[in-house]
């Protein structure tokens, strides 16, 4: 069954106008027509076309299912975004699709890109919110430099990524701790800078490793994310 996402749909009982022009004009539903709407918190609700507008288009809602997160413990990558914008949309994509509860964009020394467009990925991640069959959208923050990202009060496992060899690391799927809340850091093409190591790590966050292969920076953020899931998965 298609399924569109509207946040208020329960108070408004219309979906949004793109949602709706979706609905009407490239799907050519009309009224009568069965659909599925999800609100972003985490609430399914199997709905009935009764007014087919292209831009307001009407819904009864039959039937209203909690649909929760598959995985225990909130997840939050933090990342400075790539030079390349299409890298940054596509991991956005993957992290929802996989299971994300946030993703930071952050801005170091080294950054190749000063800002971003927040709505574009916010578009991407509803975009693959209803296509992964999830009912909860990932919460995207604008982009914040790292120091005071690094002073927020984080709860659970902390852990920065990195690759020089001369700070010593662990392995992220010997540290990682099965359902907890957790928060990665990873850094830029050029990797964090001295100096932001040093930071993190006297600020108690756990120095790691993803393995022996050199990775992209929206690769490693992936791969720290699927590890999670994996090791709770193995845990369940």
């Amino acid at each position: 069954m298609i399924r569109f996402y509207a946040p208020d749909i329960k108070e408004t009982l219309t979906l949004p106008e793109s949602d709706s022009g979706h609905c009407v004009r490239v799907l050519r539903m009309h009224t009568g027509d069965k659909i599925e709407v999800v609100d972003g918190r985490g609430m399914l609700y199997r709905c009935t076309l009764i007014g087919d507008h292209p831009k307001h288009a009407a819904v009864a809602i039959d039937d209203e299912i909690p649909l929760p997160k598959v995985w225990k413990g909130n997840i939050t990558v933090a990342i400075a975004p790539t030079k390349n914008n299409d890298r940054m949309e596509w991991l956005v994509e993957k992290l929802v699709e996989i299971g994300v509860d946030r993703i930071v964009p952050l801005r170091c020394r080294f950054s190749e890109r000063k800002d971003i467009k927040r709505e574009r990925l916010e578009k991407i991640a509803v975009s693959a919110m209803k296509q992964s069959l999830k009912a909860i959208l990932p919460r995207i923050d604008e982009m914040m430099p790292y120091d005071r990202f690094l002073a927020e009060n984080h709860t659970g496992m902390r852990f920065i990524a990195y690759c020089d060899p001369a700070i010593p690391r662990r392995l992220f799927a010997r540290e990682y701790v099965a359902n907890t809340d957790t928060t990665i850091l990873i850094g830029p093409e050029g990797d964090f800078s001295k100096e932001e190591i040093e930071a993190a790590l006297s600020g108690g966050w756990i120095p790691v490793s993803l393995g022996d292969n050199r990775l992209r920076t929206e690769t490693a953020a992936l791969v720290a994310c699927d590890t999670c899931h994996i090791i709770n998965q193995l845990h369940q």
